[in-house]
């Protein structure tokens, strides 16, 4: 299978609450803007923020023993990037939807997560591995 640079364009309410968050917070290199929209290097994929109303989320997605916001998005780290990406957030004070934590802790596909929201609400999952190999082990 091909490597590619993903894609994801969605709409939050406010750009300058956008640009601090994703630039400043999550440390995301901005691309190219307008006055509608920014694009961002998130973790190697391209996300266009567009100004909009953003897309409406239940939390009913059923992952462990937890409930998920869905729809949902995010990144997959190596679990050293993912625990000092954790701690930066937590040093911001950011709330966290589902605080840093392992999660089928033994088994395969063992990984760790957080789940988070932008200021426009848009759910944002962010898992680390010990090793990216084994993302897809059953």
């Amino acid at each position: 299978m091909a490597n590619g640079i993903f894609h994801l364009a969605f709409n939050v309410r406010d750009l300058a609450e956008a640009r601090a968050f994703y630039g400043g917070a999550l440390g995301c290199r901005e691309g190219r803007s307008a006055p509608t929209w920014i694009d961002f290097d998130f973790f190697g994929h391209q996300l266009s923020l567009h100004l909009g109303e953003p897309f409406p989320t239940t939390v009913t997605g059923r992952v462990g023993e937890h409930l998920v916001p869905m729809p949902h998005f995010g990144a997959l780290l190596a679990l050293p990037e993912w625990e000092a990406l954790a701690e930066r957030l937590r040093a911001a004070g950011l709330r966290f939807v589902i605080e840093p934590q392992l999660r089928f802790a033994g088994e395969p596909g063992e990984q760790w997560t957080m789940f988070f929201t932008d200021p426009s609400g848009n759910p944002i999952e962010i898992k680390g591995f010990r090793s990216l190999e084994t993302v897809y082990d059953a």
